[in-house]
């Protein structure tokens, strides 16, 4: 479901058509940064050889498998296998390849562990979805072809460790079969896979490594069921919780004999209540078991016993078991304590005392450790040295040795849900010119430098020089707004439930909070971030107060979870308020009013479609009275094909402490579902600024653009299209484009492509709407474009009625009368299919329009409007030439210089977006997904300011020579006149 806000209000946008140019080599970098992460770390191998670079290979919910250096963090290389192929399992094999298992055990692919590159790739047959599991035997031998097992659904797979072929396979068929443990005795041929079957029996195969052949299978039913978690403690005996997560159960499956031992765990632990949780870990005879206050190390003893070692209280983490020899292991216990982390290793042949205890300083805002990895080195006096890598709650990843953190990681940025931007604060006064970072013989320097490159004297050393003059010259990192709106601060927030206040000079972190109220506690188990707005903007000459920002969750991810609201201060990052509300929050609508602290007013839709008013306040109440009239807003109800159009109405008394409104429906639209399902739907900007109604075409003729804020894009497909492209038949997929009017539910518009499939992807700005989409009968992609135009307005045209003031420009126009509107439209196959759709937005609406796409190579290529002109012809006029209409072609191009990213990708691309900077032909472009991309672009060039890189020296010398040029022409003359005069 979406609702969105609609005020009738009518805003203006001039057309220009003029295409942007690419940069040069040495400019890249100047004007935009790039950032690469990884995402928040599930699992973690550490390769540290004497020989060659020492690493860490790690793979990442993001679906990211990469190598990082483990001296400084930094990425080596990586791969980002996409949103559906998400990893299970990652190990090294050989001591030179990563082998990754994904999309639950179907591919496992090798790696080269020094560069990344992919040596080979395996598609497995799962019958069914389930637990899948990677085996790679600890004493594979170099030069052997080895196996590599492959755990998942009901079958096993072994694959050569050389080239990926499938030597053997063994299907089980055993339905509902989830595989929980696999081991291979030292020196043993034989390997055993434990498991369920369903939810109340045990099952233990004993298979052959070699050929597959299952030697033995042994299972047996236990009455109270289990609830799917096993730890092995033994290479006899596995740990189980049973189904009610209150007792744990011993099994013992000795020479195929399968004994179950139920142990109460508040028997054990007798502050235990609610439900225990076993921890996945590999110790010998040791089990890690979570009961929710505290984690709780059990020592196994035979079958029946089982005694608690230690206790480790919350905020803590454990991590898995690191073999140091045939005979003994070290693990690691991190607690956390406010500010500070307890670090501590551990042998398991004497858990009493500690090997290493040691002591760190943490940033609070990181929150508290969620995953921790051990690592061994040798110290010089031969003795075994520690360092763990720490996965925190933000995200973040820090290795830890020698009592400090070596270096972080901020990862939780990979993973942004939304952002917003902030102005920075204005320079205070007094701050004269002479003030500037550097002293006037550098600044003299400098533009000598300049010159010199301009007149090509420069040495390479010079060039490099002038360089990082550029990097440091353009104030661009400074913490004040500048004159061009350049500099600003970009608010985004993470999963994690992070704020991060973002420079768009050089990308670096100004500020983070990792909010409270967005943590999981005993009032909010599984909070959820949505969204951040604009709360409050100060006028700039308000300097007493700062701007704030609105950050928006819920206490689950049903929309009938409460809600959370929490204000941040842009500038500093301080949370200013903080609250559970008693409502949930479906949606959130941004409204284009202020109240006289100048908060923006925001109405709360909650799941029983009631409004809720915020700030709460009666100033805010007053002014969103006089303006409630005006106020529509709508719902999309994807599952049941129904669009509703709803106006606020206010039932009995209003209380001023709860300022609730009541839904009051206009209409609703419901498509057939038998032939319509609505895949998706846009809206113009509420913020959008246009220049001008009025649009200029051939002839000196004028048409009118239906500019509405109320217009909203509705895409439909076919049921049986509603899959992947290649789903349907392209008689059996089609494609509906609608526009409608939100405030009275009326079809403007309304367009059939047969043969047409999602996935779709549409921008709605001005006046038209451009979407993406699959063309099934040319195996293509397509887009197309829809203007619409105010055809009641057609008299304006009359120059003399102008004149004399009987024209109708300022008549006031009501969403409810019947629009006199006409459309054009046209369809372009496009070669790229596309992540994302966005446009280029100005402060003042006046430069033309580009759009942003973000393609399925991760890459921002911007294209130029006049592309998507649905009056291009093949042989336009000479008036539409002068007009600039481009001639029509059957595809968009493709220019290699218009990528917004020139050569970078942005992995994973999710969203891409506008911000207008204060100078009127430049945008603002923030990409993001598992990297960060930032640059400013001019659309029709930079014709209201000069260049960065201006060179005001060959200027002045210019400038210089040209008067002594004039000086000594004026000598000649004044000789040449007195010759003259005695002749």
């Amino acid at each position: 479901m979406a609702i969105r806000a609609c005020l009738g209000l009518m805003i203006l946008l001039v057309f220009s058509s003029t295409i942007s140019t690419a940069l040069f080599e040495d400019q890249v970098g100047l004007a935009d940064w790039h950032q690469k992460y990884i995402g928040k770390v599930k699992h973690a191998i550490f390769h540290t050889q004497k020989t060659g670079r020492k690493r860490v290979v790690v793979s990442t919910e993001e679906n990211v498998v990469a190598s990082l250096d483990l001296r400084t963090g930094d990425i080596f290389w990586r791969h980002v296998l996409g949103k559906i192929d998400r990893i299970d399992q990652v190990d090294i094999t050989l001591g030179k390849y990563v082998v990754t298992l994904s999309s639950g055990g179907s591919i496992l692919r090798a790696w080269n562990l020094p560069d990344g590159q992919m040596i080979w790739e395996s598609i497995l047959q799962v019958s069914a979805p389930s637990k899948s599991l990677l085996h790679v035997p600890a004493n594979m031998n170099v030069g052997k072809d080895n196996l590599i097992l492959v755990f998942g659904g009901s079958s096993i797979h072994a694959l050569s460790s050389t080239d990926g072929q499938i030597v053997w396979r063994k299907e089980l068929s055993t339905n509902s079969l989830e595989i929980q443990q696999v081991f291979q005795p030292h020196d043993s041929d034989i390997i055993y896979a434990l498991g369920f079957i369903g939810s109340s029996e045990f099952v233990a195969y004993y298979v052959n490594y070699k050929t597959g052949e299952v030697l033995q299978q042994s299972k047996a039913s236990f009455k109270s069921g289990f609830c799917g978690e096993a730890s092995l403690a033994s290479d006899d005996v596995v740990v189980a919780l049973d189904a009610s997560r209150t007792y744990l159960v011993s099994i013992s499956f000795r020479n195929g004999v399968i004994n179950f031992q139920q142990i109460y765990i508040r028997d054990l632990i007798p502050e235990f209540s609610g439900k225990a949780t076993l921890l996945p870990s590999k110790y010998n005879g040791i089990l890690a078991v979570d009961i929710a206050s505290s984690i709780v190390l059990l020592r196994v003893k035979g079958v029946n016993e089982l005694e608690i070692i230690e206790k480790i209280n919350y905020p803590s983490a454990i991590s898995d078991a690191l073999p140091l020899s045939k005979e003994q292991q070290a693990f690691a216990i991190l607690q956390h304590d406010e500010s500070r982390i307890h670090f501590k290793v551990k042998f398991d042949t004497d858990l009493t005392n500690e090997v290493l205890k040691e002591t760190i300083q943490m940033d609070g805002q990181r929150g508290n450790i969620e995953k921790v990895f051990i690592n061994n080195y040798m110290r010089t006096d031969r003795t075994h040295g520690f360092r763990v890598l720490v996965v925190m709650e933000d995200h973040s990843l820090l290795l830890v040795q020698q009592g400090e953190i070596v270096w972080s990681r901020e990862d939780g940025l990979a993973s942004i849900v939304d952002s917003t931007t902030s102005e920075l604060p204005v320079e205070k006064e007094g701050v004269s010119v002479a003030e500037v970072e550097h002293s006037l013989f550098e600044w003299l320097k400098g533009h000598f430098l300049k010159l010199k490159g301009t007149l090509m004297l420069a040495s390479p050393d010079e060039v490099a020089a002038i360089q990082a003059i550029r990097l440091k010259s353009f104030e661009k990192n400074k913490m004040t707004r500048d004159h061009n709106g350049f500099r600003k601060l970009i608010i985004v927030l993470t999963r994690a439930g992070k704020v991060l206040a973002l420079h768009t000079g050089d990308g670096r972190v100004v500020w983070s909070v990792l909010l409270p109220v967005l943590r999981k506690s005993e009032t909010c188990g599984n909070p959820f971030a949505l969204n951040v707005y604009q709360w409050q903007v100060p006028h700039h000459h308000a300097m007493h107060e700062n701007p704030s920002v609105l950050v928006v969750g819920r206490c689950g991810h049903n929309f009938d979870a409460p809600g959370i609201f929490s204000i941040v201060d842009a500038y500093n990052g301080k949370v200013h308020n903080s609250l559970v509300l008693e409502h949930s929050v479906r949606h959130i609508m941004p409204l284009p009013l202020t109240d006289s602290t100048e908060q923006n007013l925001h109405i709360v839709i909650d799941d029983n479609l009631h409004a809720h008013l915020y700030p709460k306040t009666s100033d805010s109440v007053k002014i969103f009275l006089d303006e409630m009239p005006n106020i529509y807003w709508y719902s999309v109800e994807v599952g049941k094909n129904i669009i509703k159009g709803y106006s606020l109405e206010i039932k009995g008394e209003l209380d001023m402490a709860e300022n609730v409104f009541q839904p009051k429906e206009l209409w609703s639209i419901v498509f057939p579902s038998e032939s319509e399902t609505i895949a998706l739907t846009a809206t113009r900007k509420m913020n959008e600024i246009v220049h001008t109604q009025a649009k200029i075409v051939a002839d000196q003729d004028v048409m009118y653009k239906y500019i509405s804020t109320n217009i909203l894009f509705v895409a439909t497909v076919a049921p049986k299209a509603s899959g992947e492209i290649g789903s349907a038949t392209p008689e059996e997929a089609w494609l509906y484009a609608y526009l409608i009017d939100t405030v009275s539910g009326r079809i403007l518009h309304r367009v059939s492509h047969q043969g047409a499939q999602g996935p779709i992807h549409a921008v709605v700005s001005e006046n038209w709407v451009v979407y993406h989409y699959f063309n099934l009968r040319a195996h293509r992609h397509e887009m197309s474009v829809i203007e619409i135009y105010d055809q009641s307005r057609e008299d304006n045209k009359d120059v003399w009625k102008l004149v004399l003031g009987k024209h109708n420009l300022t008549a006031p126009i009501s969403s409810y009368s019947k629009p006199e509107v006409t459309v054009k439209s046209q369809s372009y196959f496009f070669t790229h299919s596309v992540k994302s759709l966005a446009v280029t937005v100005t402060a003042k609406g006046i430069t033309s329009k580009q759009l942003l796409i973000g393609t399925i190579g991760d890459q921002v290529l911007a294209l130029d409007k006049r592309f998507l002109d649905p009056r291009r012809s093949v042989n336009p006029t000479q008036s539409e030439k002068e007009e600039g209409i481009i001639p029509l072609t059957d595809s968009l191009p493709i220019v290699p210089q218009s990528y917004v990213t020139h050569a970078l990708q942005v992995e994973g691309l999710r969203g891409i977006v506008t911000t207008p900077a204060k100078l009127e032909s430049t945008t603002l472009v923030f990409s993001y997904g598992v990297d960060l991309f930032f640059t400013r672009i001019a659309p029709s060039r930079t014709y209201d300011s000069l260049t960065e890189d201006f060179s005001y020296a060959l200027l002045l010398l210019t400038i210089v020579a040209l008067v002594a040029a004039l000086l000594v022409t004026w000598a000649l003359s004044e000789k040449k006149e007195l010759r003259e005069k005695w002749r």
